[in-house]
C-alpha cells in the first residue's frame, strides 16, 4: 500500500490542508493519506495553546466522508516533541512492506535542513513537496541541505529528485490556495465568519466550543 503522511498542528485544519492532501494522493496514487496532528510541535510555539484533543477532532470533521482519508493520534500519545522522524519511524515499524510518502508544504522543505536527523528522513520515506503561495523551489537540487546534495541526482523531465536508496522527492505545483490557519485564528478571534475557509463542519465546531474566540 501507498500511504502519505501529512503532519501539522492542524490550528486549525482547513481547505487548503485538504486540497494539498488531495493532490498529493492524486499525482503519486496514493491509496491512503493519514493526518498526524502536531502534539508539541519543535519548531514553534503553538498558537492559542489549542489542545490536542480539539485539533485531533477538527481533522476528524474535516476528513468526514473522504475514504481515503484517515486521520493518527500517535504522536499525543508519546512524551516530548513531535519529530517526524519519530512519527515516520513508527510508521515503517508498524506496516511493514508499505510505501511512505511524507506530504510537506514548500516552505518546510526549504527549511528541513533545521529538523531533527533531516537526513534519515529522506532515506526513510519518498518526499512530495508541494508548491505553496509566494514560495516556489526553482532549484530542487540546489534546495537541499549540503550535507546530503550528493546522495541525490535529479531527473529534470519528471522534475523529481532520486536518493541513491530509492526514494523519490517529487514535486507539485497545484492549486495555490492562499489559505493560512494564523489568518483564520485572527478572524475567528474577533467574530467574523471563518465559512468557507475551513469545512462547515470544522466552522460550526469552533464557534461551538469559542476555541479562538476573544470576544465576549
Amino acid at each position: 500500500m501507498r500511504i502519505g503522511l501529512m503532519g501539522g498542528t492542524f490550528n486549525p485544519i482547513h481547505l487548503a490542508h485538504l486540497r494539498i492532501a488531495e493532490e498529493a494522493k492524486e499525482a503519486c496514487a496514493l491509496d491512503r493519506v493519514l493526518f498526524v496532528p502536531a502534539a508539541d510541535p519543535p519548531h514553534k510555539p503553538l498558537a492559542d495553546e489549542v489542545p490536542f484533543a480539539q485539533r485531533v477532532e477538527m481533522v476528524r470533521f474535516a476528513i468526514t466522508g473522504n475514504p481515503c482519508f484517515d486521520i493518527s493520534d500517535i504522536e499525543g500519545l508519546r512524551n516530548g516533541k513531535s519529530y517526524s522522524i519519530d512519527t515516520i519511524a513508527h510508521f515503517r515499524k508498524v506496516h511493514k512492506g508499505d510505501r511512505f510518502f511524507f506530504i510537506i508544504g514548500s516552505d518546510s522543505f526549504l527549511e528541513i535542513g533545521q529538523w531533527r536527523q533531516f537526513d534519515q528522513i529522506f532515506r526513510s520515506c519518498s518526499l512530495i513537496v508541494v508548491e505553496r503561495p509566494n514560495c516556489k523551489v526553482t532549484e530542487p537540487l540546489a534546495s537541499l541541505p549540503a550535507a546530503i546534495k550528493d546522495e541525490f541526482s535529479y531527473d529534470e523531465k519528471s522534475r523529481c529528485l532520486r536518493h541513491q536508496t530509492g526514494e523519490h522527492v517529487h514535486f507539485l505545483s497545484g492549486c495555490l490556495l492562499d489559505i493560512s490557519s494564523s489568518e483564520i485564528r485572527r478572524l475567528a478571534a474577533v467574530g467574523r465568519s471563518i465559512t468557507y475557509l475551513v469545512p462547515a463542519q470544522v466552522d460550526q465546531y469552533i464557534k461551538e466550543q469559542r476555541i479562538y474566540s476573544k470576544c465576549p
